[in-house]
């Protein structure tokens, strides 16, 4: 595991309970990315059995049999899959995991390289946060609409309910980040 990056504030001006905060949003972070890898894993299970189904099928055809493959099997790997894209998004802002082009300011003076990485982090923060308000009041209304998946009749917001919760820590990390650490130093 990878340390959280370092400070942008002095030692002296940091407070036991911005840290505090900071390894919290760290292991949340942590936590929502193996949630994300645990449904992306599941997405490859139910896919190989899928497969398997296929495979069976061709087999079985030859004796005038047949083995059905998992109905509905598209529909649960988009919904898991994209619910299990945005889970990495705050391990992604909280590792320093996301892509940074600092060519242009990497012979700055470290205060400006500071300055402009705490701007990155505030616009950082305010995007996730209003595609975290956005994504809220569109599952609002798939749950108002009584939304279901086509094949299997599923409803459709519960699997974007996580990924509203992982863009409210992904702000919540670029924010904590913005006043305590950066990817300077």
């Amino acid at each position: 595991m990878r340390p959280a990056p370092p400070s942008l504030l002095p030692a002296e001006g940091r407070t036991d309970g911005a840290r505090a905060m900071q390894g919290l949003l760290h292991r949340l972070s942590l936590g929502f990315a193996l949630a994300g890898g645990g449904l992306l894993g599941l997405v490859v299970l139910v896919t190989t059995a899928n497969a398997v189904a296929f495979i069976l099928d061709r087999i079985a055809r030859l004796g005038g049999a047949n083995v059905p493959a998992l109905p509905g099997y598209e529909e649960f790997s988009a919904l898991a899959t994209g619910c299990a894209a945005i889970l990495f998004l705050p391990w992604c802002q909280a590792s320093r995991g996301h892509v940074a082009v600092d060519v242009l300011i990497a012979r700055a003076p470290v205060g400006l390289r500071r300055a402009l990485g705490r701007i990155w982090l505030g616009l950082t923060a305010a995007v996730a946060a209003a595609l975290a308000g956005a994504m809220a009041l569109g599952v609002a209304e798939l749950r108002a609409d009584s939304a279901v998946t086509a094949v299997l009749g599923w409803p459709i917001w519960p699997f974007l309910m996580p990924a509203v919760a992982a863009l409210g820590l992904w702000s919540a990390v670029a924010a904590s980040a913005m006043f305590g650490t950066s990817g300077d130093d």
